[in-house]
């Protein structure tokens, strides 16, 4: 049995040698080991999910459908969504993050390939629900990747970067689905939008082998780091989890799916999810259709147009999301976020159809978005424990995500029964102000307090 004094030695080296490692260094070798990938991955997933906004005038030249089947279409993808995210999540935990991505990220390539043979709406239905359902459990597995690699104090600077994903397949996926429709239309016979899921579902199935042989699941894994720095991000990983009570260990706190569900704030994070998605529908699947009823028809300049919100929101996003790392604000940062969203939102509803007009109101709503969305993302990994991580980010996801798959049938509907959409972006404006008020009410500051990085 060795020396107890022994063993103090040698653990008071250890933790000498871990404190003096430089932390900055070591995580953004992390960050440019893995974030890279990961928006990239992200922005194709996005791509895929939202090129069919752009798709929307080739499907109804072609096939007849109107705004009412789109949104009920877009409806069908969240549905698959929420049916698959938790058990999709649930595997995560017992196979890893990266055979997760792998497998999610092959499926939802070969179901966007397949959406090209779509010939009627039952067609199409199954194809957008089969998308949702492959789809399942990348975000939450996203997130909990990040949660095993950066402490809580750094990870908001981390999600703003991987949310970035998002404006920039606003930005590239306007510009590459407009590109692709208006060259490839009627080339060996196929329409401009069968095209368009052709091409765009070649990329995730090429990322899925890509991942698989760049990712590894946790830092103890990683050969690309020195022993000593793995170490002192074991150190500052394990240090979160002692911050957040040890409850797994012991077994009342928040250490899987079943106790989570028994808090309330877990709840209220969930509801508030409603108020993030139903934005997040407004900016990613009505853009393109917003922007053409302010006078613009030609597809290719319809793409150039929504390419251009997401690009304030980049910006705007990042700076957000560095400012609530800094100051470790996260409750007033996406609260005031959503409450700028919401008033471009009704602004939009009664704007006076000018595409200059138009353009800069879905600026500021993507930016906002973008901005209250990534702050938001790093309230339950903050709030839970490791273990409830993966089911607890899941379960809110698959929260907001019932409000996704309402949101863009009601628009539809409005779009199809008043000839616009402005009644229904104002509905969407007061959900995204409840979901404010819940915000700032249900979660206190003290139940996200952290402690800055070493």
């Amino acid at each position: 049995m060795a020396d107890p004094s022994t063993l103090t030695g040698s653990q008071d080296a250890d933790a000498a040698e871990t404190s003096s490692v430089d932390r900055t260094a070591i995580y953004r070798t992390i960050a440019w080991r893995l974030m890279p990938l990961l928006v990239i991955c992200y922005v194709v997933s996005f791509i895929d999910r939202t090129n069919i906004g752009i798709a929307q005038q080739g499907l109804e030249r072609d096939l007849g459908f109107g705004s009412a089947v789109y949104g009920l279409g877009v409806t069908l993808f969240f549905v698959g969504f929420i049916l698959f995210e938790v058990p999709s999540s649930t595997l995560l935990a017992r196979i890893g993050a990266r055979k997760t991505l792998v497998r999610i990220m092959a499926s939802w390539g070969a179901v966007t390939v397949a959406t090209s043979l779509v010939q009627n709406e039952i067609t199409f239905y199954i194809a957008r629900f089969l998308l949702g359902v492959a789809e399942a459990g990348f975000f939450p597995g996203a997130l909990y990747f990040l949660s095993r690699w950066f402490p809580s104090a750094r990870r908001t600077r981390m999600t703003a970067v991987f949310f970035a994903g998002v404006p920039i397949s606003g930005v590239l996926g306007s510009l590459m689905s407009g590109s692709i429709m208006h060259s490839f239309g009627g080339v060996a016979g196929l329409a401009d939008w069968q095209w368009l899921f052709l091409i765009e579902g070649i990329p995730p199935l090429v990322l899925a082998g890509v991942v698989l042989l760049w990712l590894v699941d946790e830092p103890g894994q990683a050969r690309w780091l020195t022993p000593a720095q793995r170490a002192a991000v074991r150190a500052d990983l394990d240090a979160d989890q002692r911050r957040k009570g040890d409850e797994e260990a012991a077994g009342g706190g928040h250490g899987g799916l079943r106790l989570a569900l028994r808090d309330p704030k877990v709840w209220i994070i969930g509801l508030c999810a409603c108020g993030a998605y139903t934005l997040a529908n407004a900016v990613s699947f009505w853009t393109p259709r917003i922007i053409a009823e302010a006078g613009v028809g030609d597809v290719l300049d319809l793409g150039l147009f929504s390419a251009l919100p997401p690009l304030l929101g980049i910006v705007v996003m990042l700076i957000v999301g560095r400012h609530s790392d800094r100051t470790l604000e996260r409750r007033w940062h996406a609260a005031l976020s959503w409450t700028v969203a919401a008033v471009a939102m009704v602004a939009l509803s009664v704007s006076s159809g000018s595409v200059i007009v138009v353009v800069a109101l879905l600026a500021v709503l993507a930016a906002a978005h973008y901005s209250g969305l990534t702050v938001f993302y790093s309230i339950p990994s903050i709030y839970l424990g490791e273990r409830a991580a993966a089911t607890g980010i899941a379960f809110v996801t698959s929260m907001g995500s019932f409000a996704a798959a309402a949101s863009p049938s009601l628009l539809g509907f409005i779009q199809a029964g008043t000839g616009s959409l402005a009644l229904g972006l104002q509905i969407s404006a007061g959900i995204v102000l409840l979901a404010v008020v819940l915000l700032l009410l249900g979660v206190k500051a003290s139940d996200l307090r952290e402690r800055r990085s070493p």
